[in-house]
């Protein structure tokens, strides 16, 4: 994720809040917190390779299939850099989702030697 779209995330747009890998990884995986991980890439990008437990709903159709994301739980979003999961958070927290996190991008996630699904 560039510099400015942390700086500038969830301007305009109060609530979605950044979390790091290791932390989703500990607070979520490893704790079984119930949560909806949405991946927000391409299904070409899904199938080559996924963080464990995510749903695909690429950002181009967020909008036409929130109804398969449950509100009554913490959402995080992410896509390949950050850029597309900044993008992809603030539109659920305009769209009245309440805990919406944004793990930024799969690139920082392998690069940790976390776990992927291929």
């Amino acid at each position: 994720m560039s510099f400015f779209t942390r700086l500038f995330s969830g301007m305009g747009a109060p609530g979605h809040q950044l979390v790091q890998p290791a932390e989703y990884k500990a607070r979520y995986m490893d704790a079984k917190t119930p949560h909806t991980l949405v991946d927000v890439r391409t299904p070409e990008e899904f199938a080559a390779g996924y963080i464990p437990g995510a749903i695909n709903i690429s950002l181009q159709e967020l909008q036409q299939k929130m109804n398969r994301i449950p509100k009554d739980q913490p959402v995080i979003v992410y896509c390949r850099s950050g850029n597309r999961s900044a993008f992809a958070a603030n539109m659920l927290m305009q769209a009245g989702y309440t805990e919406v996190y944004d793990l930024g991008g799969i690139i920082d996630w392998v690069r940790q030697g976390l776990p992927v699904t291929r």
